[in-house]
């Protein structure tokens, strides 16, 4: 057996899922069908890409039939490679996972007891997402003390603060992704996805999101800066 060959034990393990999660997916047509050896199936680095694949598409939280729809349009010959750079094209921006814990343990976090109130105001501005057993989801681990000491503003500033950043920052995100794809992505693949410039692409997917993300910061503060000095000249 060639060394890049796997066994669906092998390919489990290598994938970290359950060897019936693999035929799972074989099953609704997420994987092509591997190369037979007597009765044996041994699977190849394309088949490891596309699990990884499906897992990065699973961590956007598309159901099922989505991530269906999606596999379904990637040729079977795509190699490796080319599933890597789909992967990078689609990995999610927030990869922290979400905290569960119970309030003793917020109180902790934050240094100091929280009341309902504060409760509420956390969860308005997306920090926190409280569950019906009295335990809470941390969304935001990153702002959650920032956001605990904002507990003198009024909660319906907080919400509609928090609504207006959600709308803005959906409508750049739908427009920025538009921009890649049709500036970047589509040409790319009309060329005929030349193996030349895959790397050069993954090399520029993964160095967009921190620059992004960081030009988004500086520019929103520069906005925020010019709406004060407009308020202020008007005063």
């Amino acid at each position: 057996m060639p060394d890049d060959e796997m066994t669906v034990d092998e390919l489990a393990a290598r994938a970290g899922l359950t060897v019936r999660t693999v035929r799972f997916y074989a099953g609704r047509g997420l994987l092509p069908p591997p190369r037979l050896r007597g009765r044996t199936g041994l699977y190849g680095p394309d088949h490891l890409a596309r699990l990884e694949l499906v897992r990065e598409l699973q961590a956007l939280s598309l159901t099922l039939a989505a991530i269906e729809r999606h596999m379904e349009r990637i040729p079977d010959d795509a190699s490796p490679e080319d599933l890597a750079l789909q992967r990078a094209l689609l990995s999610p921006w927030a990869r922290e996972e979400p905290e569960r814990f119970d309030r003793r343990e917020l109180d902790r976090r934050i240094g100091r007891r929280l009341d309902d109130e504060a409760l509420k105001k956390l969860a308005a501005l997306g920090v926190i997402e409280q569950l019906p057993d009295g335990t809470v989801l941390l969304l935001g681990p990153g702002s959650l003390g920032a956001a605990a000491d904002l507990s003198a503003m009024p909660l319906d500033t907080l919400i509609a603060a928090h609504e207006s950043i959600e709308r803005h920052t959906s409508e750049l995100a739908v427009e920025l992704q538009r921009v890649f794809q049709d500036t970047v992505v589509r040409p790319y693949r009309e060329r005929g996805r030349p193996p030349e410039e895959r790397d050069a692409l993954l090399e520029l997917a993964v160095k967009l999101k921190p620059l992004m993300i960081q030009s988004l910061v500086e520019s929103f503060q520069r906005a925020v800066d010019r709406a004060i000095r407009q308020s202020a000249s008007r005063d």
